[in-house]
C-alpha cells in the first residue's frame, strides 16, 4: 500500500497478498480476501474477493447493503443466475445466498449501512 501527504492511499492489488476468506464465519482457503477499506468491527468497507475453481461460499444473510461487481471469472448465485465480467450486483440487506464459480473469480464489493 501507498499513501502520501494528501491523504491518498494506493493498493497495487494485482502486488499485495490475499488473505483466507472468513467474513461468513469459517475460513475458507479456496477463497482469499483483501480488505481495501473493510472494517471488521463494523463489517462495513470495500474489499476484493478472489475465488478459485468450484469455490462456493457460505451461505448468509446481509445486515447491510452489498454491492458488487465482477472484475474476472464468473459467479453462480443460488438461484441459478450467472454472472461475468462487469456484472453489477446489490443485495438489500436481509437478504440470504450464497455463490459459486466454475472456473474462477474476481470481484469487488462494497457493505454499506443503508
Amino acid at each position: 500500500m501507498e499513501s502520501n501527504s494528501a491523504g491518498r492511499r494506493i493498493v497495487k492489488t494485482n502486488k499485495v497478498d490475499f488473505e483466507i476468506y472468513d467474513l461468513d464465519g469459517k475460513p475458507q482457503p479456496e477463497i482469499e480476501l483483501l480488505r481495501l477499506s473493510y472494517d471488521l468491527q463494523t463489517r462495513r468497507g470495500t474489499y476484493m474477493m478472489r475465488m478459485a475453481a468450484g469455490a462456493q461460499t457460505v451461505e448468509h444473510t446481509h445486515k447491510f447493503r452489498e454491492e458488487y461487481v465482477i472484475l474476472e471469472g464468473d459467479l453462480v448465485e443460488n438461484d441459478g443466475t450467472v454472472l461475468g465480467p462487469g456484472d453489477y450486483v446489490c443485495f438489500a440487506p436481509g437478504t440470504r445466498h450464497y455463490s459459486r464459480t466454475n472456473e474462477g473469480c474476481l470481484l469487488i464489493a462494497f457493505d454499506w449501512k443503508e
